[in-house]
């Protein structure tokens, strides 16, 4: 799935569809020295929502806000919204039900590089100037969005060592939200080098909540 540059609101999927890779590949990441981290990067679930942080020059959040509401918002160092002149208002026609004392907290620390809100069946943004170049929206989500990407990465062996048609199954599972332990547990081996943490893994996958509808 082509991500434009800047986004645009059709360019991601459905929230459940996002929902789900981006939380699968968080709970094939999940440790329990990294619940304890202080600070925590990489991929992962938590009760605020799913996380993304590299350590460098992308982070990225995306929150539940509500029946058929949700919010993602991050940054990538690509984004010239903050950058531009005059600055892009990134909340411009936001609805009051975003988080808009965290956001704000970003903005005046000029670290936001753009928001997305999805209700009423849509996805929906600030409007943008013509001459803005990027949002981040592309660098940020593509991981996600294309699903032969998420695919390579479930695969990958740093996250399975898995075969094609188990990494096929575990994708499908996670986006039905049928995902149980036992089927996780089936469909996954351990990445080269290491054990996967089971129970981290668990404990992930009931904060995604893709074994329920």
């Amino acid at each position: 799935m082509t991500i434009n540059r800047p986004g645009l609101p059709g360019d991601l999927p459905s929230p459940e569809v996002l929902w789900a890779r981006w939380a699968l590949i968080a709970v094939l990441e999940a440790t329990t020295a990294d619940e304890e981290a202080c600070h925590r990067t990489g991929t992962w679930v938590d009760d605020t929502g799913l996380r993304l942080d590299d350590a460098g020059c992308t982070w990225w959040r995306f929150a539940r806000r509500g029946a058929g509401r949700y919010v993602l918002y991050g940054e990538d160092e690509s984004s010239g919204c903050k950058w531009h002149q005059p600055p892009v208002d990134m909340l411009a026609g936001a609805p009051a039900w975003l988080p808009h004392d965290e956001l704000g907290d970003y903005l005046s620390g000029n670290e936001l590089g753009c928001v997305y809100w999805y209700e009423n069946g849509s996805w929906a943004r600030a409007p943008y100037p013509g001459a803005l170049g990027d949002d981040g929206l592309d660098c940020g989500m593509s991981r996600f969005t294309d699903r032969d990407d998420v695919l390579r990465t479930i695969a990958d062996e740093d996250h399975g060592a898995t075969s094609a048609r188990d990494a096929q199954a575990l994708l499908a599972h996670a986006e039905g939200h049928r995902l149980t332990p036992q089927l996780l547990t089936s469909l996954t081996g351990d990445p080269a080098g290491r054990q996967r943490d089971r129970p981290a893994m668990t404990r992930a996958l009931e904060l995604a909540r893709l074994n329920r509808p």
